[in-house]
């Protein structure tokens, strides 16, 4: 029988994939949806011009839309369809950028109610990366409570004789 927790790390993996597929997408091409398209457009262009050192190092708006755009596909398929340990390096690095989203509207004085999507997503990568860092953890932490219980019956043995 499957574990509840490894279907809650699947089932975020999914949603959280399919999500980040979805916005990197609307970011990359105005196929979806041109209304979001432009909206992303103008607002990377907000973040390009409130951090001038990004152009000194030669990023523009579009180059670094086109970059947060292209990580959150790439990482979207990472968690949706690779098994194993690189679904926990796109979390991580989906969760880097959720925290450069999220300074990036903080420094142009967005309302929360656009940025609350970042936030939400964020806490929701967290809570993955965590449940499957906890589960790797686990069965070290049972084996050796086994040996200590072993180790504990086998002094109890030694002090009965």
């Amino acid at each position: 029988m499957t574990s509840p927790r490894t279907v809650t790390i699947v089932a975020l993996s999914f949603a959280l994939g399919l999500f980040f597929v979805f916005m990197g997408t609307i970011k990359l091409t105005p196929r979806l949806s041109k209304d979001a398209y432009s909206e992303m457009k103008r607002a990377y262009k907000s973040y390009a011009k409130a951090l001038p050192g990004l152009k000194k190092i030669g990023i523009s708006s579009v180059l670094l839309r086109k970059i947060i755009g292209s990580l959150e596909v790439g990482c979207g398929v990472v968690l949706t369809l690779v098994p194993g340990r690189p679904k926990d390096v796109a979390n991580f690095l989906l969760l880097l950028v959720m925290l450069a989203v999220l300074f990036f509207h903080q420094l142009v004085g967005d309302p929360l109610k656009r940025y609350a999507h970042a936030l939400v997503f964020g806490i929701l990568l967290t809570c993955r990366l965590l449940i499957a860092r906890q589960s790797d953890d686990r069965p070290e932490r049972e084996d050796s409570r086994e040996e200590q219980h072993l180790n504990d019956q086998e002094k109890n043995k030694v002090k009965q004789s």
